[in-house]
């Protein structure tokens, strides 16, 4: 693979928030990872504009509703044995990863936008959601 193509592939996952990218290409496969030093603004989605996802539950001022800001699977936890990223009641930091949601082979870290408290996951591991799917309240 050229080293042209693999900036290209950089510059992609740097530009959507992706923290892994698996390309095979005929003999050829190549794995990009990055870490999550960036800006938390940078890294909370793997879609631009997917912020607007994070809204208050049913207008409350209490709650902040975290959506799925894509379609794919949701997991709880970074590998089938691990812990999972939070409980419910754990208190979470803005930035403070939440999940994965699992689109086209690739990983995507979903973060929390605010800080506050898990009070409800509404959504199972290992399940599909849509876009726009509400998998978290957090309580503030």
């Amino acid at each position: 693979m050229k080293e042209t193509n693999i900036r290209k592939y950089a510059e992609l996952m740097k530009e959507l928030g992706l923290t892994g990218l698996e390309i095979t290409e005929e003999n050829s496969k190549v794995r990009l990872e990055r870490s999550l030093a960036a800006p938390a603004e940078e890294t909370l989605y793997s879609v631009p504009g997917a912020a607007a996802n994070m809204q208050t539950a049913g207008g409350s001022k209490d709650y902040i509703s975290v959506k799925s800001p894509i379609v794919g699977i949701f997991y709880t936890a970074p590998a089938e044995n691990a812990d999972p990223y939070v409980s419910i009641g754990d208190t979470v930091k803005k930035g403070q990863t939440l999940c994965i949601v699992e689109a086209m082979k690739l990983m995507n870290e979903i973060a929390s936008n605010e800080d506050g408290i898990i009070s409800e996951i509404c959504v199972t591991d290992g399940q599909v959601v849509e876009y726009g799917t509400e998998l978290f309240r957090i309580r503030r």
